[in-house]
């Protein structure tokens, strides 16, 4: 079985390994240390072999969440991955002493961001750093795999009081990203 210098075995978009028939899943694949990232491999498998769907992790955004104190939470590109695409880019960050929910529950430690591609309105990426960002950020996921521009997700009424309900408001104060 074909692996690479790191010692991952190597696959292709469907996670087929270089001996026919066998599948790589998880972190043994180089492809996401994370469950739930092993589980979607499990599902784009299953779902190829039961129904022939065709599926890849080509398909599939990048996301995490560490579950730190405040929780870490992480989707789509970084500013540097932008920055190094060339893509003109508009961001959005908000201290979270700026987040009503943060600040009823005493915990404004971080920051929420989000970048956005100024030609394409395509959500790029968003990190969140504080009290249900954990939570929050699958508002945005969802959004960047709807391939929804950022504009729908910046309309969006969200329930209040929540970390999500601050999305729009981040989203109304892009600046060019530096």
């Amino acid at each position: 079985m074909a692996k690479d210098a790191r010692g991952y075995i190597l696959v292709d978009d469907a996670l087929r390994t270089s001996v026919p028939g066998i599948f790589a899943l998880g972190e043994c694949n180089g492809r996401g240390a994370f469950t739930h990232t092993a589980y979607n491999d499990y599902e784009i498998v299953a779902d190829n072999l039961l129904s022939d769907a065709g599926r890849s992790v080509v398909d599939r955004i990048g996301c995490y969440a560490l579950f730190v104190d405040p929780p870490l939470a992480r989707v789509g590109m970084s500013d540097d991955e932008i920055r190094k695409s060339g893509r003109r880019a508009l961001a959005g960050r908000r201290p979270m002493t700026r987040v009503g929910r943060a600040v009823e529950k005493g915990e404004t430690s971080g920051f929420m961001k989000i970048a956005v591609d100024a030609d394409t309105e395509e959500i790029l990426g968003a990190t969140i750093l504080g009290v249900g960002g954990d939570e929050a950020i699958h508002c945005v996921l969802d959004a960047m795999y709807a391939r929804a521009p950022y504009t729908a997700l910046q309309r969006m009424m969200h329930i209040h009081p929540t970390v999500a309900e601050l999305l729009p408001t981040l989203l109304d104060e892009l600046q060019p990203l530096a």
